[in-house]
Order: C-alpha cells, then sequence, then structure tokens
C-alpha cells in the first residue's frame, strides 16, 4: 500500500492501534518496481496464479496502488497486458520474463448488450488502440463501456451467473470479505485538506445519533406541525409522514447537509 493508503487504514480498523501505521520491520518503505514480478492469487480468478505487472497509468494518490487487472471488460487493463505482449524491451525494463505475461488471455465474465463477451477487447479493436498512452481513446472506451457494463450487463461465471452485474456487485463484495480474501477500504473521492492543513482521512469512529425514534419527541414535533402554516396541504402531509418514519440519524453525514 501507499503512505497515504496506509495512513487511511490505520483510521478504519486495519492496524494494531488507531490512526497509527505500523510496519514489519525492514520493510518501512520500498519501491513498487520491486515487487514486480511477484507471483500472486487473485480472488475469484480463473487463473492459479498471476503476477504483478507494471500498469504506466495507476498514480499513488488513488487508491493503495495496487489494482486487479481485469483485461476483459477494462480498456486500460487491456491496453497495458498488450503492452507488455507486444513490447520486448518493455518487459525487459520492468524485469517481466515472457511467461509472466503471454499465456494469459481475456477470459469473459460479463455480457453486455451490444457489445459482447469481451467489451474491452471490442473497444479496443473498434477504437484502434495501440498502446496505453493513448489516454483519449481510452477514455473514450472507458465511456462506451463502464456505465451500460454496470447497468446492463449480465455475469457469465460462478453463482452470479445471470445476474445484472449491478446486483452481483455488493453480493461479491459480502463474499469476498467473508472469506477473508477482501477488506472494505475507503477514502475521499479527491483529496481534502482541512482548515489546520492536514490531508483528511475517512474515519471508521463513533459518532453521535439524534434519537428522532423517541416517541415524546414525535409527540412534540406533531403537534408543532399542527400550530405551523405550510401553506400547501401536501407540505403538511410530507413533513408528517418524514416524522415518522425519522429514527436515529446520524449528527456527521456526507449528503443532507
Amino acid at each position: 500500500a501507499t503512505a497515504r493508503s496506509a495512513r487511511n487504514m490505520a483510521f478504519q480498523d486495519m492496524t494494531k492501534e488507531f490512526g497509527k501505521v505500523h510496519f514489519v520491520d525492514g520493510l518501512e518503505s520500498f519501491k513498487g518496481s520491486e515487487i514486480l514480478g511477484s507471483p500472486l492469487k487473485a480472488p475469484m480468478s480463473s487463473y492459479e496464479r498471476v503476477y504483478a505487472l507494471p500498469m504506466l497509468t495507476i498514480k499513488d494518490d488513488k487508491g493503495t496502488g495496487v489494482v486487479t487487472s481485469v483485461p476483459s471488460d477494462s480498456p486500460d487493463d487491456l491496453a497495458a497486458l498488450n503492452d507488455l505482449k507486444k513490447k520486448k524491451p518493455l518487459r525487459e525494463k520492468y524485469g517481466i520474463t515472457d511467461e509472466m505475461v503471454l499465456p494469459f488471455e481475456p477470459i469473459p465474465i460479463i455480457n453486455i448488450p451490444d457489445i459482447g463477451d469481451l467489451a474491452a477487447v471490442h473497444m479496443v479493436q473498434l477504437l484502434k488502440i495501440e498502446s496505453q498512452n493513448e489516454k483519449d481513446k481510452l477514455e473514450e472506451a472507458k465511456s462506451r463501456v463502464y456505465l451500460k457494463g454496470f447497468y446492463e450487463g449480465k455475469m457469465l461465471v460462478g453463482k452470479y451467473k445471470g445476474m445484472l452485474t449491478a446486483d452481483a456487485k455488493k453480493l461479491i463484495q459480502a463474499d469476498l470479505v467473508d472469506s477473508k480474501e477482501a477488506k472494505k477500504y475507503v477514502e475521499p473521492e479527491k483529496k481534502i485538506v482541512s482548515r489546520s492543513g492536514d490531508e483528511c482521512v475517512v474515519a471508521l469512529c463513533d459518532q453521535w445519533y439524534l434519537n428522532y425514534g423517541d416517541v415524546e419527541w414525535k409527540k412534540a414535533a406533531h403537534a408543532a406541525l399542527e400550530k405551523m402554516e405550510t401553506y400547501m396541504p401536501d407540505v403538511r402531509t410530507n413533513l408528517s409522514k418524514t416524522i415518522d418514519w425519522l429514527h436515529e440519524y446520524a449528527c456527521s453525514r456526507s449528503y443532507g447537509l
């Protein structure tokens, strides 16, 4: 993990001490290039073993710095894999041997209407994308594939076969967490700096809830509503319904402020 993501993890119960990152002796810091070529077991992959490969577009200010490659449905991932397959000097530069990339082909996992089983392969061929450096073409490919794949795509593999991708996503996430092959990790959507100059993190911590489920509060709220001039009957009805369904409500919120 990058230093940034490790700091986020420290506030999400992933370290021994809340808010502090603890390192294994000798592994406090190392370059990402040092783990390239390492054999790995990817959860739910049909390949018994895959390898850590370089991808030139990964940034250290988003996520952990490591991503799972899905060349069947991610144009970026396919372009990066194709670069390594076609360019021996690129493989040699990063110490990647032929057996780490040449035997691996995209595997169909999602069918998207009007596109097919290998959406990334289709788009890369259609737009004639030759390199992972063709940012504009890759952005266009992603815009055509991602939303359509998420909302209209159907799973082709495992117990999720036949399910819409959108429905399968949460189930797959839950299965990976339950099997201890994954952990939930959260970070701000973009860099957020506090007034004190600190970069903000997402922290898993206790918070206060307002008890709108209290019976006496509901009685008082309905009584106050009776005295209120709402001008429109629909407004009064909606407010009354809201008072009825409200229960514990978090003080700190990501929306509605």
